[in-house]
């Protein structure tokens, strides 16, 4: 075998099955790894976004007495928000003032965190096979389908990136 690339139109590829012979049978070849390469970057999002939707969400409310590192700047509503309320007590009366207080978290369920942790480590497997493959693709020192690995990770990136901005 050749340790140089190489862009001739017959190569083995992965299996003894996978062997080319021929412009077609490149073609085809080059476009399977491409889709492979993009299913893979895609891959490598979704478990970033499935890793970011497990994750508590960060309290929704602002606190209604001035920040301790900033004294000067003003809070708007401070003294509506301590007066009292018909019974006496702060922050007892108005359905206004009840959304100050910050919903309690609701602990994960244990099963829930096994499922997950079950479904993260499938994808994991599932994206070093793929690696480990589309490696051994490149390392068949073909130049046509180096590119296609190349394309399909530049593809992939560029429709998996937008998704990473929507979490």
């Amino acid at each position: 075998m050749s340790m140089t690339f190489e862009a001739s139109s017959s190569v083995t590829l992965l299996f003894d099955f996978w062997d080319v012979h021929g412009p077609a049978g490149m073609v085809l070849s080059v476009a399977v790894v491409l889709l492979l390469t993009v299913f893979f970057e895609l891959l490598k999002v979704s478990r970033v976004w499935l890793g970011h939707r497990h994750q508590p969400a960060p309290p929704a409310f602002t606190p209604p007495f001035p920040n301790p590192l900033f004294p000067n700047a003003e809070c708007h509503d401070s003294n509506a928000a301590l007066a009292p309320g018909p019974s006496g007590s702060p922050l007892s009366s108005s359905p206004s003032e009840s959304r100050l207080v910050p919903p309690e978290p609701r602990p994960p369920s244990v099963m829930n965190s096994w499922v997950h942790h079950g479904v993260q480590t499938l994808l994991h497997v599932l994206q070093v096979v793929l690696a480990y493959m589309l490696m051994l693709c490149v390392m068949s020192y073909n130049t046509w389908i180096f590119l296609g690995v190349i394309a399909g990770s530049t593809l992939g990136y560029f429709l998996a990136f937008p998704l990473l901005g929507e979490m």
